[in-house]
C-alpha cells in the first residue's frame, strides 16, 4: 500500500472518491436514512476539492483503498472502501496524518461506536460534546484531540 498526496483533484478522482464515501457510510453511519445519505452526498464532491490537504491509499495495482483529508492538523475526514476495512489501512493513513501533518484533533458522530473506538486506539480523547451536528441536526459530535 503507498498513500499519496492529491494536490489535482480531477472529476474522475472525486467520482471513485465519493463511490468510498458513500459506501464507507452505508456501512458504518446506520443512523442515518438513504435520504439523508444522499443529501448529505450533495456536498461531498466540494469538500473533496476544498480540503487542503488531500491523501489516498491505494494498493499496488493502484486500486483506491481509502482517503482522508486534513486541514490545519485537524482530521476533517476519513472513509475506507468496502474491501479496505479491518485491514490497518485506516491506522495507516491516519499515523501517516499525525506524523508528516500534525493530526491532532478531530470530530466523529456519537452515533458511529466503531469509529470513536479506533479513534479512542489511536490516542484521541474526547473533550466536548454537542447534541446538534454542524448543520444543526440531532446527530450527537464528539470532539477529539490526541492524549499523547
Amino acid at each position: 500500500m503507498r498513500i499519496l498526496v492529491k494536490k489535482e483533484r480531477d472529476p474522475a478522482l472525486v467520482r471513485e472518491l465519493l463511490e468510498i464515501w458513500e459506501s464507507s457510510v452505508r456501512e458504518t453511519h446506520l443512523f442515518l436514512s438513504d435520504g439523508e445519505i444522499e443529501k448529505i452526498k450533495e456536498y461531498v464532491p466540494q469538500a473533496l476539492i476544498s480540503v487542503p490537504v488531500l491523501l489516498v491509499a491505494e494498493d499496488e495495482t493502484g486500486a483506491l483503498m481509502g482517503f482522508m483529508g486534513i486541514a490545519e492538523k485537524r482530521l476533517e475526514m476519513l472513509f475506507l472502501s468496502k474491501t479496505a476495512r479491518g485491514r490497518g489501512i485506516g491506522k495507516r493513513l491516519l499515523q501517516y496524518g499525525m506524523e508528516h501533518y500534525g493530526v491532532n484533533e478531530l470530530t466523529v458522530n456519537e452515533q458511529n461506536p466503531l469509529a470513536r473506538g479506533f479513534y479512542e486506539h489511536m490516542g484521541f480523547e474526547v473533550y466536548k460534546r454537542t447534541e446538534l451536528d454542524e448543520e444543526g441536526n440531532p446527530y450527537p459530535l464528539l470532539y477529539m484531540k490526541r492524549n499523547r
